[in-house]
């Protein structure tokens, strides 16, 4: 599958990370069988995952790789974000386990993402966050980054399925590969950040470029904040394990019930 942008933008697409397996979509598993397709893009083939038992295209991107194969730095963003519009994905839902910077922010629950701070743009290669080389593109958030009449489906998606779904929090992104250090936990909570990991945030400023409306919904499995105490647990394993347990319905209705919507963003070009 080797395709320009369409400007059909038919389909919907979940992005699932660490908290995911491919048992959960392959035949057997817990969700519906799911076929393979390659799309060729400029910088690298991405494979993307069709359910088969819904009526219109649905697709699963891990975006660690199956079997998982990609670090948070080795992530190829820009070929994840050109094959999903290249599918005609209109409706794109970002999800992640995440540590929480806030005491009011509950663990283990489904959370929506409402803003993000990243001030910096880059990728974790030091690159710019952007699909356009030389000829350039300037993205003008006239709505935001997270799309407000998606959230409103995602939203509407779990009160009709009994999930409970808190927030808007804002999610803070450091690319790792390491994990951050308590000052900077604390500086990111003296931000207003509720949450932060080592991915999500250049696939939403992507999708936002690409024209795809985006949601984000994150599960905190741990707190990060060096002065708010963790439950007992078992191990990052474990706290992984209920992060999936918390995401698995959601990106399950999602991809059977989402439709896709206008961004209602610019990309402002030069002419």
């Amino acid at each position: 599958m080797n395709t320009p942008f369409n400007r059909h933008s038919h389909a919907v697409a979940v992005i699932v990370g660490s908290a995911w397996s491919r048992e959960s979509t392959d035949a057997g598993g817990s969700a519906p069988e799911t076929e393979r397709l390659d799309v060729d893009t400029p910088f690298g083939t991405v494979a993307l995952y069709r359910m088969l038992d819904v009526g219109r295209p649905a697709y699963i991107l891990p975006r660690h790789g199956w079997p998982y194969a990609w670090y948070p730095q080795h992530i190829p963003y820009r070929a994840h974000t050109w094959a999903l519009r290249a599918a005609g994905v209109g409706a794109l839902l970002v999800t992640s386990s995440v540590g929480v910077l806030q005491s009011n922010v509950p663990l283990d629950t489904l959370l929506d993402v409402g803003d993000l701070t990243w001030p910096e743009n880059r990728l974790p290669d030091g690159s710019t966050c952007t699909l356009f080389g030389s000829e350039g593109g300037h993205l003008v958030l006239r709505e935001g980054l997270f799309n407000t009449a998606l959230r409103a489906q995602v939203a509407t998606l779990c009160r009709e399925g009994d999930m409970t779904l808190a927030g808007p929090v804002t999610f803070a992104y450091a690319g790792g590969p390491r994990t951050k250090t308590t000052a900077e936990n604390r500086l990111f909570a003296s931000l207003g950040a509720d949450v932060n990991s080592m991915t999500f945030a250049p696939e939403v400023v992507l999708a936002a470029e690409a024209g795809i409306a985006c949601a984000g919904v994150v599960v905190g499995h741990k707190y990060s904040h060096p002065d708010i105490p963790n439950p007992p647990e078992s191990g990052i394993t474990a706290s992984l394990e209920r992060s999936r347990a918390q995401l698995t319905r959601i990106i399950d209705a999602f991809l059977r019930q989402a439709e896709p919507v206008a961004s209602g963003n610019e990309l402002y070009r030069f002419s």
